[in-house]
């Protein structure tokens, strides 16, 4: 560790408008008074990625703001740059550069999504000019109690043809939409990979963590939710309809295909366990690991990762920089922090959200 480096970033809320409702939880996680829906159903985690609103009015919307120990506050993409390697990994630097390729994010539906699909890496690469595409991760934190079934979609279970797709799409024909998907259920602990090219779409009050590739290539294709209509350049990346009909993976797949079934990897000696949600054997875009602290322990990581808080309260310690963690928080932890030291006297669970696997 070197020791004049902030090796742990406590990360502050960092909303982002997007074009559908939610946030409400959000609110109440962040204590604010008379929580509610709003156009701000998201919080970006230790950003590096910059949103893409229509009409955007800040130019640094989804970077992620930190304040140092010294108190000044700056973007945490300013921090990255004066030392990469330090906070993003030698090997990560040397193979990525600053581009850290993942989001995370709090996600907080209100309502159900816009229908959409990403493109895969190798359509990105073939036909967009860039090396990602747009793989996703969801992790269900809680239900809003209201919401009696809920749901995602992922597939198609039953694909139209290329041109039935097409025809539904211009005409807005969401009920056939819909009728190529099954919902399916989802409950909190329940970790998805939906990977590019599978359309999808959350299902509203659901609260999760959800991991992607740090790009924002999307082909939203119903365009009306809540209200609000995308305009002509939020739908198919810039081109048209009959480009991005290639983007679509038309073949079935099951509900089970897209479920990750976490397994333990690692027991410490107090009895605590960490166990891999999404490895390389699912994906090579990011990883996402879950620890249950009981007692005390210390470890170190080979990279990089967020934390977010999801259960119980503890602490953490690295060298003389010490921080309480309770439920909702999120840190970030740099690739060279070295011994990490956690404490805890009533449990505490935590996501650690990584790069790729190098």
């Amino acid at each position: 560790m070197i020791a004049s480096k902030q090796c742990v970033l406590p990360l502050p809320p960092n909303r982002v408008w997007r074009t559908y409702t939610g946030g409400k939880v959000l609110d109440t996680i962040s204590g604010i008074e008379d929580p509610a829906d709003s156009h701000f159903p998201e919080d970006w985690l230790g950003s590096l990625t910059t949103a893409n609103n229509p009409d955007q009015q800040d130019a640094d919307e989804g970077l992620s703001k930190i304040t140092t120990e010294s108190g000044d506050s700056l973007l945490m993409l300013d921090l990255v740059k004066e030392d990469p390697e330090f906070y993003l990994g030698k090997a990560h630097v040397e193979r990525f550069g600053l581009d850290m390729r993942i989001l995370a994010k709090y996600l907080d539906s209100a309502i159900r999504l816009h229908f959409q699909v990403h493109p895969t890496a190798a359509f990105s690469a073939k036909h967009l000019g860039t090396n990602k595409g747009k793989t996703e991760a969801y992790i269900i934190l809680a239900i809003r109690e209201d919401v009696k079934e809920p749901y995602i979609y992922a597939g198609f279970q039953r694909p139209p043809s290329k041109e039935e797709l097409k025809q539904w799409i211009e005409t807005q024909n969401i009920s056939a939409l819909e009728d190529c998907f099954d919902k399916i259920p989802v409950k909190v602990g329940d970790v998805f990979l939906i990977p590019g090219a599978c359309p999808h779409a959350l299902g509203e009050g659901i609260l999760m963590v959800e991991l992607m590739e740090a790009s924002d290539l999307v082909v939203r294709f119903e365009f009306e939710r809540g209200g609000f209509v995308l305009p002509e350049e939020s739908r198919y990346m810039g081109r048209d309809l009959e480009f991005c009909l290639q983007v679509f993976d038309l073949e079935p797949k099951s509900a089970e295909s897209f479920v990750c079934e976490p397994r333990v990897v690692r027991v410490f000696e107090d009895g605590s366990e960490q166990k891999l949600l999404i490895g390389s054997d699912r994906t090579n875009c990011f990883q996402a690991r879950s620890t249950r602290i009981e007692k005390s322990v210390t470890k170190r990581e080979d990279g990089f990762y967020i934390l977010v808080v999801t259960d119980g309260s503890g602490s953490l310690k690295v060298g003389d920089q010490s921080y309480q963690l309770n439920r909702f928080d999120r840190v970030f932890i740099a690739a060279e922090a070295g011994d990490v030291t956690f404490e805890t006297g009533e449990g505490l669970e935590f996501l650690e959200l990584a790069g790729p696997a190098l």
